[in-house]
């Protein structure tokens, strides 16, 4: 995929406003259990491209879903989780492909309305009573693999699902989140690097950045076990309203 060379800042700034993002981003996913994508990738995007942002959140998120996701696995609802996985497994493919060969102001334009609508369905009041139906879960799962194959945003639609939920409370759609990405993770890690996402130069320049996205990490971990169950959403709407932003290339 072509990169155009304005959109890249340099080398200093590039690394200063990665670091950022970084300590941002995880301040964020540590809070609600997912948004570290939604404020890293349009931000790194504009620095590095979109493709290469891919690949580095993944190289610094993945040791933390993992933890994360093995904490978080005994109170996870699995019934829920395990058709979101199987979706995202079989859509997460096509993601990389439209990722690697559309043009990059286009793939920024397109993140930034994916995130508007998820916006809009939660700002809507929009809410669905009793258990998730198979049909739901899988569809859902499906538009979270194609979102994190296409611009590591898996967890949006993920968040409008159980976010929606009349029965969910903010500690189980942190607990379901987590649990979800420990897992996903591992596939879209295989994929990555099989589509040539995942590099060894990714991994070299993503190094660095794991310091500043582990110290947001905990700091907002804390800060989520001080919150109400309304604070936690007027944060979450916050966080994509504010991604819409970051998203829109503009310049």
């Amino acid at each position: 995929m072509s990169l155009d060379p304005a959109a890249l800042l340099p080398l200093d700034a590039r690394a200063a406003t990665l670091f950022l993002a970084a300590l941002v981003g995880g301040l964020v996913r540590g809070f609600t259990g997912f948004g570290f994508a939604m404020v890293f990738v349009p931000v790194a995007a504009a620095a590095v491209g979109p493709a290469a942002a891919v690949g580095l959140i993944w190289v610094v998120d993945a040791p933390f879903s993992l933890w994360f996701g093995a904490r978080s696995a005994p109170r996870a609802v699995w019934r829920e989780v395990v058709p979101l996985l199987i979706g995202s497994t079989l859509l997460l493919p096509v993601g990389v492909q439209l990722l690697t060969h559309l043009d990059p102001a286009l793939t920024r334009w397109i993140t930034a309305c994916a995130i508007l609508l998820a916006l809009a369905a939660l700002v809507s009041g929009w809410r669905y009573k009793g258990e998730p139906s198979l049909p739901l879960s899988l569809a859902t799962g499906g538009a979270s693999g194609l979102a994190s194959g296409f611009a590591a945003l898996g967890g949006m639609p993920l968040a409008v699902f159980w976010l929606a939920s009349q029965r969910a409370s903010a500690r189980q759609v942190r607990d379901n989140l987590m649990a979800y990405f420990g897992l996903s993770t591992l596939v879209s890690g295989v994929v990555f690097t099989a589509t040539g996402v995942l590099t060894g130069p990714r991994f070299a320049e993503a190094v660095p950045l794991l310091l500043p996205y582990g110290v947001g990490l905990w700091i907002g971990s804390h800060g989520f076990r001080h919150a109400s169950d309304r604070t936690f959403r007027v944060i979450v709407y916050a966080v994509i309203l504010v991604a819409v932003c970051l998203a829109l290339p503009l310049r």
